[in-house]
């Protein structure tokens, strides 16, 4: 449908999972698209699998001069920005006990200061009336044993979607967050669990789904498409829900009050 045709896109973490099926939507969509990610090998090959003249810039968001890098690269190749997924971020699962502020740094730089600063870094650029879409996460509406940080840490960008959409509301910039639930990702793999455990992992949550599965990045990144694109053009500040009913009615089929 070319919903995005001539619009420019910046896609943090675009090089794999969520980032990079959402990244793919937007350039099918017709926007020209620059994919951020720390290792510039899974840059290239998702870039070539994107196409359409997609960017790979190696940038880390918890580091502010990959971030002035990688803006002054947009500015410089396409003049403005239209849109900024905030998607990169990490889940390092740990008990209260086992935690470190080694551990609580970690996940604060990449998953608040990273959008944060990605956010206030964009804005100049940003054309009026452009959106920008945060990944949060369905763990901020239910108690998850080991994953206080992780859900802190999304609880903490969902508010600042209502705080900057009212900042950035004179320009007609929409600020909304999405919040996907248990999706099929690299995110598990990467907090240090096999692949034996990371099946495991699924199988167990999957009994705990109305919708009885993981989602799909690919689900996860046509609702990222409507919030960034005019189908949502009334729509600001919001936080759209696609976990396959975790966060809404629970496993038991019981509407959370």
């Amino acid at each position: 449908m070319n919903r995005l045709q001539g619009k420019v896109a910046v896609v943090t973490g675009g090089n794999s999972g969520i980032g990079y099926a959402t990244a793919k939507l937007f350039a099918e969509e017709g926007a020209s698209v620059i994919i951020t990610g720390r290792d510039q090998a899974t840059l290239d090959a998702a870039a070539t699998e994107i196409g359409a003249g997609t960017v790979a810039f190696k940038s880390d968001v918890a580091n502010m001069d990959d971030l002035d890098r990688l803006f002054a690269r947009v500015k410089q190749q396409f003049s403005g920005l239209d849109i900024l997924f905030a998607n990169a971020g990490v889940f390092l699962g740990s008990s209260l006990q086992d935690s470190t502020e080694e551990l609580y740094n970690q996940t604060f730089d990449i998953n608040v200061k990273g959008v944060f600063f990605a956010i206030q870094k964009a804005e100049p650029l940003m054309r009026d009336g452009g959106a920008i879409v945060i990944n949060a996460s369905t763990v901020i509406h239910a108690g998850m044993p080991n994953a206080s940080l992780y859900a802190a840490s999304k609880a903490a960008v969902r508010q600042l979607a209502r705080n900057l959409s009212n900042e950035l509301a004179g320009r007609n910039i929409r600020v909304n967050v999405v919040s996907p639930g248990y999706t099929r990702t690299p995110i598990i793999g990467r907090a240090g669990y096999n692949d034996e455990q990371v099946e495991g992992f699924f199988a167990h949550v999957s009994g705990e789904l109305p919708m009885r599965r993981p989602g799909q990045p690919e689900e996860i990144a046509k609702a990222v498409l409507f919030l960034a694109s005019d189908e949502s053009s009334y729509v600001v500040g919001e936080e759209l829900l696609v976990d396959g009913g975790y966060g809404t009615v629970g496993a038991a089929g019981v509407v959370r009050g």
